[in-house]
């Protein structure tokens, strides 16, 4: 993600995989590498954002390659992260890890030492790539690391520490800007990394899925692919223009590739997505409901601090800590939503939700966001944290509880895949009205994150079931 909020389903992810035997010190062990290999992506993710102005002006980039900038991550990450789940079951969830952290430590290398922002956007692909090989795998190291009556414990460790590292993530990174230089963001990555795999090495124990077969590559190339021209099309339109034969050519070549994908997953034999799972309602319902918020919540989220520092005067790291607020409350309120769901079932919750985080998405868009952080900011985004805290605690649950048990790890990861391609839709799409000349794009960039998130709780009302049930 390119915000302080963690995709949907991380945690039933790490619920479906079967635990090893392990003492408790290797286990401890296991848990910290996990956490500081899936902290490397979550930083990633967050700091970016603040630094995007000071990349633009050093690296002389137009606004399209600012999104490709982050795009190219998104892009990679969200393509791939199913087949990066299905590679660490079928070769061994360490090496996986371990491969994608080193892949992801020397493309944070090639990002510091990038001369241009094409070579920026190059090793931030790379980075994507790696990070659809370490995130999926850290998860599937703590799932069968841990067994039934430990999981919840390092699912509260595994999380806190995420939520701690995302939310100091954009203040480090803003200083770092601020004081070194953008360049500082990408290396903080290093010694990270040395750590994690020193940690994996040493205690984490080599596991696989035997009835993993294959890899579906046909799939994952064609969802790469489709959603690449999707994207560039997009992106392109802002400088090109709609009347552009190169615009509508990319396009329809997307759609193409993702239709192609679509057929792939009706014949292949082991998809990375199957299309069975579709036949849900509830399960089609919470994936819809997850790209129409996570589409509003990145478009927001990512605008916003580039926005303050663009045109209010905000420092890097002053634009970063807007953001702490956001993370405190999911971070204190989310147990308590989770017990609100429990009692009054998913849909209420992932009614409200949304449309909460809607209102803060409109508050957010208001003349009055260059006030100041206490009159122009707060009220918005505590709504935001508000909404979001709601409607994330259940969908996890929702998703998981739509099929069967033994398809509980794809639905999460569908779903999780779901939210960061969101994220990937959200930057090129409302970059079209960011960057357009003129004035500026900013009130209907929320406007429209509005709009979805308010979708997105209706469709939370009108397929989500109230009380989530297993299906056999």
């Amino acid at each position: 993600m390119t915000g302080p909020a963690p995709p949907p389903c991380d945690e039933g992810l790490i619920r479906s995989r079967p635990a090893a035997e392990a003492s408790a010190p290797r286990k401890r062990l296991a848990l910290a590498a996990t956490v500081l290999g899936s902290s490397m992506a979550f930083i990633d993710g967050s700091v970016v954002n603040v630094a995007l102005p000071a990349m633009r002006a050093a690296l002389k980039a137009d606004a399209a390659q600012v999104q490709w900038i982050v795009n190219a991550y998104l892009l990679l990450l969200g393509a791939l992260v199913l087949i990066g789940g299905s590679a660490g079951d079928r070769y061994g969830r360490r090496r996986v890890f371990v491969t994608g952290i080193g892949l992801f430590a020397a493309a944070s290398l090639g990002c510091a030492l990038a001369p241009d922002a094409s070579w920026l956007i190059a090793a931030r692909a790379v980075q994507g790539i790696a990070a659809a090989m370490l995130v999926p795998a850290s998860l599937a190291i703590l799932g069968s690391t841990f067994d039934d009556q430990e999981r919840g414990g390092a699912i509260g460790a595994w999380a806190g520490f995420g939520a701690v590292t995302t939310a100091i993530g954009p203040v480090l990174g803003g200083w770092l800007v601020d004081h070194v230089s953008w360049r500082a963001i990408f290396l903080i990555n290093i010694p990270l990394a040395v750590a994690t795999v020193w940690l994996a090495l040493a205690a984490v124990r080599e596991s696989r899925d035997p009835d993993v077969e294959r890899l579906d590559w046909r799939g994952a190339i064609l969802a790469a692919t489709g959603l690449g021209a999707v994207t560039w099309g997009l992106t392109a339109a802002g400088q090109r223009g709609w009347t552009s034969p190169a615009v509508w050519s990319a396009l329809a070549a997307g759609a193409t590739l993702l239709a192609g994908f679509v057929v792939s997953q009706a014949r292949e034999k082991h998809p990375m997505m199957p299309l069975s799972l579709y036949r849900s309602r509830t399960f089609s319902g919470a994936n819809l409901l997850t790209l129409a918020l996570y589409f509003g919540l990145t478009g927001a989220l990512f605008f916003l601090p580039y926005e303050l520092i663009a045109r209010h005067g905000y420092a890097a790291a002053a634009a970063g800590a807007t953001l702490l607020p956001f993370s405190l409350v999911m971070g204190t309120l989310s147990g308590v939503a989770g017990r609100l769901a429990d009692r009054f079932g998913a849909r209420p919750m992932l009614t409200v939700g949304p449309i909460l985080a809607g209102i803060g998405f409109g508050l957010l868009g208001g003349p009055w966001v260059g006030s100041g952080f206490w009159i122009g900011v707060l009220p918005g985004l505590l709504t935001v944290a508000l909404g979001m805290t709601v409607a994330v605690a259940p969908l996890t649950n929702t998703v998981m509880s739509a099929v069967s048990a033994s398809h509980a790890g794809v639905a999460s990861g569908i779903n999780n895949a779901v939210a960061r391609i969101a994220g990937l839709l959200a930057v090129a799409v409302l970059g079209l009205i960011y960057f357009a000349p003129g004035p500026s794009g900013y009130p209907w960039v929320m406007a429209i994150s509005a709009v979805t998130a308010v979708v997105a709780g209706v469709v939370g009302a009108l397929t989500i079931e109230g009380k989530p049930r297993g299906k056999a």
